[in-house]
C-alpha cells in the first residue's frame, strides 16, 4: 500500500482554530494547572504573575490573543492599547469593575466573567457572617482564646453585650441576582423576614421567593435590621453606603459586605462603628486590597470582622471555576465571537463596523484577523441586544456628503410608479429563480448516481471530524478523528 501523502495544515480552516497556536496569558496569577489541561490542544498557555501591564513581557502584550485575569490587576484604556493582538478578556470570577469593558469593546476585545460560580459559598459565607454579628461567636471565641474566664452569668452578660435574636428581625438584601437569592432563601430558614430592593428585576420575582419588595434603598434601609449588599460596583454606585444613607439605616443595625469593597466608604463606616450607629459590621471585601488591618479609616474601628476576599472559595468552587474561565477562552479560539461566548459583558460596545469598511472594505486594516479567522461582522446585518439606549445605526453606504441624506433619503418622485417597478422586479426575480430550477422528473425515471462530494485539502478528501473541536471537550485525548493528520510540530 502507497504511504499516504503528508496534509498541509497550514491553512486556515474556514470553522476552525488557526493553525498557528494562538498565545493565551495568566495576566495576574502563576498557576496554569487546571487551564493546561483544557486549552494545551488549542492554545500555548503563559503566565506573567503581574500587578500592573507594566511588568507584563512585550511578546504577551504583542502577540496574546486571549488573557486570564483575577481580581488583582486593573486594565483601563491605556492598559488594553498596549496589547496589540488581544481579541478576548475572560475575568476568573463575577466582577468586571477592574477592566474598562467600554474600552474594551471599542478595541474589538470581548470581556467575560464565571457569573454562575461560587454562589453557594458566597451565600454561606455572608449567612456565616450574619449570624457572628448576631451571635458574637467571633469575639466570645477570642475572648476564650486570650484566657478570659467566665464564672458565671454576670460574665456571659458582659462579653455577649449585643447578641440578637434572629427570629423576628428584617433582612434587607441591596441586590437580589444569583447570590442574593442564594441568601434569602437561607436567611428564611433562620427566621429572618426578608426585603430587597433591586430596580434591575421585573415585578414578580417577589412572589416567586415569597420576599417582601421595597422600591427605594432609602425604604429598605430604614426598615432593615441588617443589611446585605449584592449587588456590583459602578459608577452609579461608589460608596453606595455613605454618611446620608447610614443616617437612614435602623440605629443598631448591623452590615455585611460580600460583594464590592468600594461600595462603602470606609470614614463613614469606622465613624459610625465608634458611635454605635451602627452595632457591627461584616466586610470580606475592602475597597483597598489586600486589606492592612493596621493602616486605613477601618484600624481602630470596633465591632467589625474583615476576610480577605475570601468568601468565594472553596477547594470545589476555585476547580469550577477556573474550568468555566478556561473553557470560555477555549470557545473562542475554536469558534465565532461572540456568539459562541456564553458570558460576554460588552456586546453593545463592539464596534462591529469598522470605520474604514466604509472607505473600501478594507476592515481586515482595522482589526486583524481575529481567533476564528476573521473580525466579527456579524453586526452589519444585527444589531446587538442591550437595554441601554443607541443611536441610530450608521450607514455603511455613506462616502460622502450630508450624513442626513444618507440615513433618510428623500421620497422618491411618483410614490405609485415606485411600487409598481418594485412589484415588477420581484416578479422578474421570481421567474429568473424558477428558471434555474431543474426540469421535473418523470415518475418512473430513474434517478442519476451522484458520488458524495466532501471538502478537500491538497487533493484528499476530509471528514466532518477535521471541523473545529467541540468547546466542550476539554482534553486533546478525546477529540477523535476519522482522519489522521501528520503535524510537524512538536507537542
Amino acid at each position: 500500500m502507497p504511504k499516504r501523502s503528508r496534509i498541509d495544515v497550514k491553512g486556515s480552516f474556514a470553522n476552525g482554530p488557526l493553525q498557528a497556536r494562538p498565545l493565551v496569558a495568566l495576566l495576574d496569577g502563576r498557576d496554569c494547572s487546571i487551564e493546561m489541561p483544557i486549552l494545551k490542544d488549542v492554545a500555548t498557555v503563559a503566565f506573567c504573575d503581574a500587578q500592573s501591564t507594566s511588568e507584563i513581557h512585550e511578546k504577551v502584550l504583542n502577540e496574546a490573543v486571549g488573557a486570564l485575569m483575577w481580581h488583582t490587576i486593573i486594565l483601563t484604556k491605556e492598559d488594553l492599547e498596549k496589547f496589540k493582538a488581544l481579541r478576548i478578556i475572560v475575568r476568573i470570577g463575577s466582577g468586571t469593575d477592574n477592566i474598562d469593558v467600554k474600552a474594551a469593546g471599542e478595541l474589538g476585545i470581548a470581556v467575560c466573567n464565571v457569573p454562575g460560580y461560587g454562589v453557594e459559598e458566597v451565600a454561606d459565607t455572608t449567612m456565616c457572617l450574619i449570624l457572628n454579628l448576631y451571635r458574637r461567636t467571633y469575639w466570645l471565641a477570642n475572648m476564650v482564646r486570650e484566657g478570659k474566664k467566665f464564672t458565671g452569668p454576670e460574665q456571659v452578660r458582659e462579653a455577649a453585650h449585643g447578641c440578637a435574636r434572629i427570629r423576628g428581625d428584617t433582612l434587607g438584601l441591596v441586590g437580589l441576582g444569583r447570590i442574593g437569592s442564594a441568601v434569602a432563601l437561607r436567611a428564611k430558614a433562620f427566621g429572618f423576614n426578608v426585603i430587597f430592593y433591586d430596580p434591575y428585576l421585573p415585578d414578580g420575582i417577589d412572589k416567586s421567593l415569597g420576599l417582601t419588595r421595597v422600591y427605594t434603598l432609602q425604604d429598605l434601609l430604614f426598615q432593615s435590621d441588617c443589611v446585605s449588599l449584592h449587588c456590583t460596583l459602578n459608577e452609579h454606585n461608589h460608596h453606595l453606603i455613605n454618611e446620608f444613607t447610614i443616617k437612614q439605616m435602623r440605629p443598631g443595625a448591623f452590615l455585611v459586605n460580600t460583594a464590592r469593597g468600594g461600595l462603602v466608604d470606609d470614614e463613614t463606616l469606622a465613624l459610625a462603628l465608634k458611635q454605635g450607629r451602627i452595632r457591627a459590621a461584616a466586610l470580606d471585601v475592602h475597597e483597598n486590597e489586600p486589606y492592612n488591618v493596621f493602616q486605613g479609616a477601618l484600624k481602630d474601628a470596633p465591632n467589625l470582622i474583615c476576610t480577605p476576599h475570601a468568601a468565594f472559595f472553596s477547594d470545589a468552587s476555585a476547580t469550577e471555576l477556573r474550568e468555566m474561565a478556561a473553557t470560555e477562552i477555549r470557545r473562542a479560539i475554536v469558534g465565532n465571537i461572540p456568539e459562541v461566548l456564553r458570558n460576554c459583558v460588552n456586546k453593545e460596545y463592539f464596534m462591529r463596523t469598522p470605520p474604514t469598511a466604509a472607505a473600501g472594505g478594507v476592515a481586515a486594516a482595522v482589526y486583524p484577523e481575529g481567533l476564528n479567522g476573521g473580525y466579527y461582522t456579524g453586526a452589519l446585518h444585527h444589531r446587538a441586544h442591550s437595554t441601554t439606549p443607541h443611536d441610530g445605526p450608521h450607514s455603511t453606504t455613506n462616502l460622502g456628503g450630508s450624513s442626513s441624506s444618507a440615513l433618510a433619503p428623500p421620497p422618491p418622485a411618483g410614490a405609485n410608479n415606485s411600487v409598481a417597478a418594485a412589484a415588477a422586479a420581484v416578479a422578474a426575480a421570481a421567474a429568473a429563480a424558477a428558471a434555474l430550477l431543474p426540469s421535473p422528473v418523470p415518475p418512473n425515471a430513474a434517478l442519476p448516481t451522484v458520488p458524495h462530494l466532501s471538502p478537500q485539502v491538497g487533493g484528499m478528501p476530509l471528514g466532518i471530524h477535521l471541523s473545529a473541536p467541540d468547546p466542550n471537550n476539554h482534553l486533546s485525548s478525546s477529540i477523535k478523528s476519522e482522519v489522521k493528520v501528520e503535524s510537524t510540530e512538536t507537542p
